[in-house]
């Protein structure tokens, strides 16, 4: 991840990468149970990156038709398992939305 400034800080938003597909294929299971929706369509655009005790994530994901979801991921160390937990979800974003932590 090229776009980390610091600790603590959030990266610039950036397209997203492979890495990024597949942590949001790692995920797909616990955003569909938070949105209680299923998603034939569920590709990584856009992303956001933050150190911390392991890695957060602002994930902008296309979802179908002009449907954008932003996840907030966070990834634990590989010496504490490496696990990617979904913190939250927010649905109704469009492609023109930024990637605002909150």
């Amino acid at each position: 991840m090229d776009n980390l400034v610091k600790c603590g800080g959030w990266g610039e938003t950036e397209d997203a990468t492979k890495e990024i597909q597949s942590i949001c294929d790692e995920v797909k299971c616990q955003v569909e149970e938070k949105t209680n929706k299923e998603y034939g369509i569920y590709e990584a655009v856009k992303y956001r990156s933050q150190l911390v005790a392991g890695m957060n994530y602002l994930i902008k994901v296309h979802v179908g038709c002009d449907d954008y979801l932003h996840i907030q991921v966070f990834q634990s160390l590989p010496c504490d398992g490496g696990k990617s937990v979904v913190n939250r979800v927010e649905e109704c974003h469009h492609k023109c939305d930024p990637l605002d932590p909150k």
